[in-house]
C-alpha cells in the first residue's frame, strides 16, 4: 500500500508539472477496484472499498506533507471520475446478478431436468456478497460522506425501468403470439424487483411498469394499443380456427390483406432480458412454442396485461369492427343474395337420404353457390365476424373471471 500510494502521488505531480490529465487505467487503486469488479470473486467484494481509501491517503500527502493545492486538485479530479465509474459498473453488476437470479428462478424445472439429461447445464448465478456493499451509506472519501446504497439505488431503478420499456418495445415488434412473452417477462421484472427491495428502497414496481408503458395519464398504453392494432390487422384477416384443438393458426398458402409492417426488435443486452445467454436461449425455445397459433394462453395473457380498462377498449373498438362489418359489405351482399334465393324451396322427404338431401338443396342454390364474390369476399367477411365474436366472448370471460387489482400489470 506504501508503494502504491507513492506511486499515486508521483504520477499526480507528474500531471501537474506537464499539464495533462492523468487517466484513470494508470491509477493503481482504479486498477485493484476493477479487477475486483472484473473478476467478480465474491471473496474480494467485500473488499472493493480499500482501495479507494489509497485516494484519501494521496490527498493527506498532498496538502500536508507535499503542501501542493494542485496535487489535491489532481486527485479530487480523478476520484470523482473513478468514482462515478465505480458506481456505474458495480451497479450495473447488481442488476444482472438479480436479474439472473430471478431468471433461473422462474425457470421451468422440467426444462432445465431436460436439458441437463442432454448434457446442457443452465446454471444459477454464483453466490456473490453485494449485500455488503448495498448496506453502505456512509462512504468516507476525501472528506465527502458518501450513501453508497442511493447511488446504486438510483442506477438500479433506471436499469429496471428501461429492461421493461425494452421488453414492451419486443412485443410492439412482434405479432399478437408474442404477448405471453411479455407477460413472462413482466414477472421475472417483478421478481428482480422483489429481490432487490430487499436490500434498496425500489420505486413501486406498478408505477414503473405505467411509466414503461405510457400509461400514467393517458387512458390506454402502449400494450393495449398493440394489441388492438394486431387483432385488427394481423389476427382477424390472417389467422383461421382449427375445431379440433380449439386454437387459431396463421394461414401460410392463403393471404386476404397486406403484411403487416413492424419495426425492428430493440437489441437488448442479456441482463435487460432474462439475465444472461443460456436463460435467454432456454426462454426463446419455451415461448417459441407459442409463437404458431392463439389460443386460451395467449387471451389469458392479454386479460392479465389489459386490465380492466384495457379490455373495455378492446372489446369497444372490436364492436366497433363487428358494427362496421355487419352495416356494411355483409349488408350489401346480404341484398344481392336475397334477390337470387330461389322463390320455393320446401323440406324434402326424409326417406331420399342424406345424399338426396344434399343434393336437392345444391341444385336449389346453385346460383348462390356459383355466386363469385362468395368465396372471396362474403365468406372472408363472416370469417372475420365470428373471430371477433370469438375475441369478445373470450375477453368477456376473462373479466368475470379475472380477479383485478389496482394495476393493470397484475
Amino acid at each position: 500500500l506504501q508503494t502504491s500510494l507513492m506511486h499515486e502521488v508521483h504520477c499526480f505531480m507528474l500531471c501537474g508539472l506537464f499539464d495533462f490529465q492523468f487517466p484513470i487505467e494508470m491509477s493503481m487503486p482504479w486498477i485493484l477496484t476493477d479487477h475486483i469488479l472484473s473478476t467478480k470473486d465474491s471473496s474480494y467484494m467485500e473488499c472493493v472499498l480499500y482501495p479507494l481509501d489509497l485516494y484519501n491517503d494521496s490527498a493527506f500527502y498532498a496538502l500536508t506533507v507535499f503542501k501542493k493545492q494542485f496535487l489535491y486538485d489532481e486527485v479530487e479530479a480523478e476520484v470523482n471520475l473513478c468514482f462515478d465509474q465505480f458506481v456505474y459498473k458495480l451497479s450495473e453488476q447488481v442488476f444482472a446478478y438479480y436479474k439472473h437470479l430471478a431468471g433461473s428462478i422462474l425457470l421451468d424445472k422440467r426444462f432445465r431436468q431436460e436439458c441437463q439429461g442432454l448434457g446442457t447445464y443452465i446454471t444459477s448465478p454464483a453466490p456473490n456478497r453485494y449485500e455488503t456493499l448495498l448496506k453502505q451509506r456512509h462512504v468516507q472519501l476525501l472528506g465527502r460522506s458518501i450513501d453508497l446504497n442511493r447511488l446504486i439505488c438510483q442506477r438500479v431503478n433506471n436499469s429496471l425501468s428501461k429492461s421493461l420499456d425494452l421488453s414492451i418495445a419486443r412485443f410492439e415488434a412482434g405479432d399478437i403470439t408474442g404477448i405471453v412473452e411479455l407477460d413472462a417477462l413482466v414477472k421475472v421484472n417483478r421478481l428482480t424487483h422483489k429481490l432487490l427491495s430487499k436490500h434498496l428502497a425500489m420505486d413501486d414496481f406498478d408505477d414503473m411498469y405505467r411509466e414503461a408503458n405510457h400509461n400514467v395519464l393517458a387512458p390506454y398504453g402502449r400494450v393495449t394499443l398493440h394489441v388492438f392494432w394486431e387483432l385488427n390487422y394481423d389476427f382477424l384477416p390472417h389467422y383461421c380456427y382449427n375445431a379440433a384443438t380449439n386454437r387459431f393458426v396463421k394461414c401460410r398458402d392463403i393471404q386476404f390483406s397486406q403484411p403487416v409492417q413492424r419495426e425492428k426488435a430493440p437489441t437488448m443486452a442479456y441482463h435487460y432480458l432474462w439475465g444472461s445467454k443460456a436463460l435467454n436461449i432456454a426462454n426463446s425455445t419455451i415461448y417459441g412454442q407459442y409463437s404458431h397459433f392463439v389460443g386460451a394462453t395467449h387471451f389469458n395473457c392479454m386479460a392479465k396485461l389489459l386490465g380492466y380498462q384495457g379490455i373495455a377498449v378492446v372489446m369497444e373498438e372490436l364492436l366497433k369492427v363487428v358494427k362496421s362489418l355487419i352495416q356494411g359489405n355483409i349488408l350489401q351482399f346480404t341484398k344481392t343474395l336475397m334477390g337470387v334465393m330461389p322463390k320455393d324451396c320446401k323440406l324434402p322427404r326424409y326417406d331420399y337420404g342424406s345424399p338426396g338431401i344434399l343434393e336437392y338443396y345444391q341444385h336449389k342454390l346453385l346460383d348462390i353457390v356459383q355466386y363469385p364474390d362468395a368465396r372471396t369476399e362474403l365468406f372472408h367477411n363472416f370469417r372475420e365476424f365470428g373471430k371477433n365474436l370469438f375475441c369478445l366472448l373470450e375477453l368477456g370471460k376473462k373479466v368475470e373471471f379475472q380477479n383485478f387489482g389496482k394495476c393493470d400489470c397484475q
